[in-house]
């Protein structure tokens, strides 16, 4: 079940580490309007104007505020040259090659906004059988904050791409794969740049 448009404007929020008081005050609300709206749901929808403020600010798509969605439209998501090793990495390349059409409505159930959207291709076992070599993953470039309960995300650690389980673990964070074969490592948040994270598994059968 997708986010209600308030549940959705609560987790951008603390993705982007911004307060709803703070957000109000960019609307030119007082500090307790967007509180309100999450909270209480009140107003019941938000003005066209301020979906578009916060939508843009927070780079959502502003259909995850409650904007009509455009039926039946695709959005083309850039589908990367890169391999994402479930194994040890392998060397990126992040040239587009080639554009992939997904149904808006797939991306607006995974929460992503189509321009922080891409695809990428998965190698190696690694994270077997979670994901199998020859999968693909759509990706939301704009969640690199790793969430407290840890999730699978596509990362770079110095010049390799890989896809991996991340939970954070103190002040290290745990890099682990589903397949048991692998070890657990931790390492410094420094050490790694998170790309994004796996939203949606693009099989093919």
């Amino acid at each position: 079940m997708s986010d209600t448009p308030q549940q959705a404007l609560a987790k951008a929020a603390r993705a982007r580490g911004v307060a709803l008081s703070a957000l109000s005050r960019m609307l030119g609300r007082n500090q307790a309007y967007l509180g309100q709206f999450v909270n209480r749901g009140s107003p019941r929808m938000l003005p066209e104007r301020e979906r578009r403020m916060l939508a843009d600010f927070l780079a959502i798509d502003e259909v995850l505020l409650g904007a009509p969605a455009p039926v039946g439209e695709d959005v083309a998501v850039p589908w990367l040259a890169v391999q994402a090793a479930a194994g040890g990495g392998q060397v990126a390349d992040e040239r587009v090659l080639r554009t992939e059409r997904l149904p808006r409505v797939a991306l607006r159930g995974a929460g992503v906004a189509p321009d922080a959207a891409s695809v990428i291709g998965v190698s190696g076992d690694s994270m077997a059988p979670t994901l199998r070599d020859g999968d693909r993953l759509l990706v939301d470039r704009a969640a690199r904050r790793i969430a407290a309960r840890g999730g699978i995300y596509v990362l770079r650690r110095g010049e390799a791409v890989m896809v991996k389980r991340l939970v954070p673990h103190g002040e290290q964070v745990e890099i682990r794969s589903d397949n048991p074969l692998w070890p657990v490592e931790r390492v410094s948040p420094g050490d790694i740049e998170v790309i994004g994270r796996a939203t949606l598994l693009l099989r093919r059968l």
